[in-house]
């Protein structure tokens, strides 16, 4: 009898592991996605959010580093930036040696850090919702984004030339708050999160076949907290 209670558990748990992710119904996003910010991660917008991250238990990079408690003398104002900057060095080694996939990049810019995800490689090519490839992928990165936290995201979505750019900021923001979703449905704080639909703004490649599947993406900027 308990042989067949094993099997019955091991089959569910290989049956749970199978199991296609589906993002959740729409009216369910805005609970979701309570405590996100619907704007671009300017500085101004940071600050004005800091107050509401920390009493979320966010923290700042300089309560975080080691290298801070291990240095006790010199400038703090240089030693806060050597922290800063090796924290975010340490995310993007991370998260590159993690996400070495077609369709998949990681960028530097200053002391931020850009996910590139092309739709294809996350989402199902004909269907608005998030591909098996892509739930790895973003389960990945959510495991990487909670172990380091000390960090505010932009999730910005973008589509293709478009005619129509009321329906190309539509489907921008729909993809970037799909991925807003999973991530809060894997204990990504919502109070770390900026969410915008830029529709075919800031393309990356041509508008040729193959240009046009590279600028349908969500990007993920991530920019230290402090």
């Amino acid at each position: 009898m308990k042989l067949k209670n094993f099997a019955f558990i091991g089959l569910c748990l290989l049956t749970a592991g199978c199991l296609q992710y589906h993002s959740p119904t729409r009216n369910t996003w805005q609970q979701h996605l309570y405590g996100a910010s619907f704007s671009d991660m300017t500085e101004n917008a940071r600050t004005a959010k800091l107050p509401v991250y920390m009493g979320k238990g966010g923290k700042i990079i300089t309560q975080n580093g080691e290298l801070s408690e291990r240095m006790q003398y010199g400038d703090k104002n240089a030693i806060d930036n050597a922290v800063l900057v090796n924290y975010m060095a340490n995310l993007e080694y991370e998260l590159y040696d993690a996400l070495r996939k077609p369709g998949l990049s990681v960028q530097r810019a200053g002391t931020d850090v850009v996910v590139i995800l092309v739709r294809d490689s996350i989402m199902n090519q004909n269907v608005a919702d998030i591909s098996s490839d892509g739930n790895d992928t973003l389960k990945t990165i959510s495991k990487i984004l909670n172990k380091y936290n000390a960090t505010f995201m932009e999730i910005a979505g973008y589509t293709d030339s478009m005619s129509d750019q009321n329906a190309a900021h539509a489907l921008s923001l729909d993809m970037a708050e799909r991925v807003a979703v999973y991530f809060a449905q894997h204990d990504v704080s919502t109070s770390r999160m900026f969410i915008v639909g830029r529709g075919s703004a800031r393309p990356i490649a041509a508008q040729d076949d193959i240009g046009r599947l590279m600028n349908r993406r969500v990007e993920i900027r991530l920019t230290p907290a402090r």
